[in-house]
């Protein structure tokens, strides 16, 4: 039992050592299926449809197409760490980067991994980074 499960993650290691293509495949696959959690499509797609069509369209039909668009970029997240190790790695249909609200433009996180004034003893950071859409930050520049 031991053994095969040895020669399990030795094959496993054997596919994705030294490959950039494999790992880019699979951090794109992973970002993609945490599209939900994140939810930036939803988000852009209620903005960009305020902005561009009618405000009451925004919380409606932009609801919806972020919605649909989430959802596909979920399932191509899926396919994307399902295959993995296999070509072609080129992204499958959306671009690599997720997407935000023009509104917003995200940042590194103010705190201790990041912050270069840790002999202080403190840094500024967000107030509450767990809740979705918090945009507050202490020292914002």
């Amino acid at each position: 039992m031991r053994k095969s499960y040895s020669l399990f993650f030795a094959g496993i290691a054997l596919v994705f050592v030294g490959c950039a293509g494999p790992e880019q495949k699979l951090g794109r696959g992973i970002n993609n299926v945490m599209e939900f959690p994140r939810g930036g499509e939803i988000r852009r797609s209620m903005e960009q449809t305020a902005i561009f069509r009618s405000p009451n369209e925004g919380y409606t039909t932009g609801f919806i197409h972020g919605f649909n668009r989430s959802l596909a970029r979920t399932f191509v997240g899926a396919y994307e760490i399902v295959t993995a190790p296999f070509p072609p790695y080129d992204p499958v249909v959306f671009p690599v980067d997720p997407v935000f609200p023009d509104s917003y433009k995200p940042n590194l996180r103010a705190d201790s991994t990041y912050a270069v004034d840790t002999n202080l003893g403190f840094s500024g950071g967000d107030v509450a980074p767990n809740f979705p859409g918090s945009r507050f930050h202490i020292f914002d520049n």
